[in-house]
């Protein structure tokens, strides 16, 4: 969708679904008191620690810290994006979605919603076909392809023939017929008959995120070209944002730390068959800015492995200049170059599961591969090469968006050229940050109170010994209207709230009057009105505080809360009144207030 979905539509639909119904599909809960429990599906654990809360439409673990409403489930869950998430709890609710410009999607060719059942006809279709094809079996089973692994990856085989798949999924009917060709399996004559696109192939099906076939890859049996044929661009399936494998890979590993990237099919599958089963596949395209959003989502290691040859460099510096503006927001990329005449496929079936996961392990790094690309295009050992790598180098660092990386990599860059750090920075556009000494960004980890990496700049101040901060009222506020909406309409915003002068207090302030105008609203869709806004974070935060208050009094202390930010909102303005009085005195209706204030003390 390329529109943002309109806030009220969010809102109307997460009044609708239920999220123990949600969850309760894909984890299964107990009830336990007013609230559901489950062993966390996020991490590993045996006692359950897994809470979702029906009243207030929100899921949080108290082991790993997860959270957030419905929306935030399916995302983490099934690890889609948040429009994904939107559009697959509207489908379960039978809500339209709502269209995002009219005119910009007016020309666009639409999905009928039989398209994905269409799609998985022809792929058990393929499957079956498989089962009595001798070339094909002998073909797979040289390719040292196990049965199981055919059956996990569901591939089959497209016969020889022209309208096989026509004949058998549509026959006479018309319609069906229109949708396989839009769908990509038919292909029109310019005399209007239609004809199957893939014969005699191994049909590799691809699969979406949801498990969905959406597209099918051809690897011709014999000597011919194209050696490989994929589906074309449909409204199912858009190549540049889909990996192959991707949804086999999270079946067989629910954590997954590292995706490997290679080029075919085929060596998706013969490192599976291995024991390798965290690779993926791009479509016959170059790696995308959709493929790495899509990769970020999934794990924090991206290791590309491509032949050593100059066209696998190439594929692989094209990845380096797309990721660069995403370094350092959790992605880690490294580069595995195979020797020559070697690809995944026959590489790990020579050297074996162990061995290959070796070589992944010394693949290079980043920065390592980014610099030695950059000095295969200049000679420096003079300054005529040394002002070549800076004029190829500069619009490369202009993409990197995180300063820590950017200033590593000036650093770097810098120590090469042999030119203080300074002049380069300065040559850099927009960018203002201080030509300090930097390590190499590492990532960091939480333990004890202290970052075990980098301890000398992300130290914390000590606390107190026995002694546990006391949240300010405002937060105080704002948690009990979290933990319960209702509370807003229980007070009238005072002009002295809205004179108050504290941090946070303008969030309180929205939220009290987004409360007023939603008195039945649910955490989880507070927390969904606030997604993307800078404040978000703190709300979801503040969301899985534990309230220990129980109904009789959380009302009491919300009221006693709003009082005393009123009181100091009285104070504030008495304060600032005296110092006026006594610096340049007061006008007639500000001696009147402050006669009001002091009476109200």
């Amino acid at each position: 969708m390329g529109q943002r979905i309109p806030q009220t539509f969010i809102d109307d639909l997460l009044s609708r679904v239920d999220i123990i119904d949600v969850i309760d599909k894909r984890v299964p809960l107990k009830k336990a008191g007013r609230e559901y429990k489950a062993c966390c599906p996020f991490h590993g654990e045996k006692t359950p620690s897994f809470t979702v809360s029906q009243q207030k439409q929100f899921y949080h673990c108290f082991g790993c810290g997860a959270h957030g409403s419905a929306i935030s489930f399916l995302m983490e869950f099934e690890n889609l994006s948040f429009p994904e998430a939107i559009r697959e709890l509207a489908e379960g609710a039978g809500i339209a979605m709502p269209v995002s410009d009219p005119k910009e999607n007016s020309n666009a060719p639409s999905a009928p919603p039989q398209l994905f059942d269409l799609m998985e006809k022809a792929s058990q279709y393929y499957r079956l076909q498989l089962k009595g094809a001798e070339r094909a079996i002998h073909y797979l089973k040289g390719r040292g392809l196990s049965g199981q692994t055919v059956a996990n990856f569901e591939i089959g085989y497209a016969p020889e023939g022209w309208h096989h798949l026509d004949h058998a999924l549509a026959g006479k009917n018309q319609a069906v017929r229109q949708q396989l060709e839009q769908g990509g399996m038919l292909i029109k004559r310019d005399n209007g008959e239609m004809y199957d696109r893939f014969r005699d192939r191994i049909m590799f099906p691809i699969r979406d995120r949801r498990g969905r076939t959406i597209a099918f890859g051809g690897r011709i049996l014999d000597k011919g070209e194209p050696k490989y044929l994929n589906s074309p661009e449909t409204p199912i399936f858009h190549k540049g944002s889909e990996l192959y494998g991707l949804y086999q890979a999270r079946q067989a590993n629910r954590d997954l730390d590292k995706l490997i990237v290679v080029e075919g099919y085929m060596d998706v599958v013969a490192l599976a068959e291995h024991g390798i089963n965290y690779a993926v596949a791009t479509l016959g395209t170059a790696i995308t800015d959709a493929h790495l959003n899509l990769l970020m989502r999934h794990c924090q290691q991206v290791i590309f492995c491509f032949d050593g040859d100059r066209a696998g460099r190439q594929a692989a510096w094209r990845a380096v200049e797309t990721a660069l503006p995403k370094l350092s927001q959790g992605l880690q990329l490294k580069f595995l170059f195979l020797p020559e005449g070697e690809d995944p496929d026959t590489m790990v079936r020579n050297i074996g599961k162990q061995a290959f996961e070796e070589l992944l392990e010394k693949a290079q790094a980043f920065s390592q591969f980014f610099f030695e690309n950059l000095l295969r295009q200049a000679d420096i050992r003079g300054l005529d090469g040394q002002a070549k790598l800076l004029q190829i180098a500069r619009p490369l660092l202009d993409k990197v968006q995180d300063k820590a990386m950017l200033q590593w990599l000036v650093t770097r860059l810098a120590e090469i050229v042999k030119m203080p750090t300074e002049e380069l920075y300065f040559g850099l556009k927009g960018r203002d940050i201080p030509p300090q000494p930097a390590s190499q960004p590492q990532e960091k980890s939480w333990k004890k109170g202290n970052w075990q990496k980098g301890k000398s700049r992300f130290t914390p101040p000590p606390a107190t010994p026995g002694k546990r901060e006391q949240p300010s009222p405002v937060r105080s506020a704002i948690t009990l209207l979290l933990h319960r909406p209702s509370l807003a309409g229980q007070i009238e915003i005072s002009p002295l709230l809205q004179q108050l002068e504290l941090p946070g207090t303008r969030l309180l302030l929205d939220l009290l009057e987004f409360l007023h105008h939603r008195p039945h609203i649910t955490t989880g869709a507070i927390l969904e009105h606030w997604r993307h806004t800078p404040e978000g974070k703190s709300l979801s935060k503040l969301a899985t505080q534990e309230n220990l208050l129980t109904e009789d009094n959380v009302t009491q202390e919300f009221l006693d809360t709003i009082r005393t930010l009123e009181k100091k909102s009285v104070e504030q303005q008495l304060d600032h009144l005296l110092k006026k009085s006594t610096l340049v005195g007061l006008d007639d209706q500000e001696k009147q207030l402050l006669n009001q204030l002091l009476r109200s003390r």
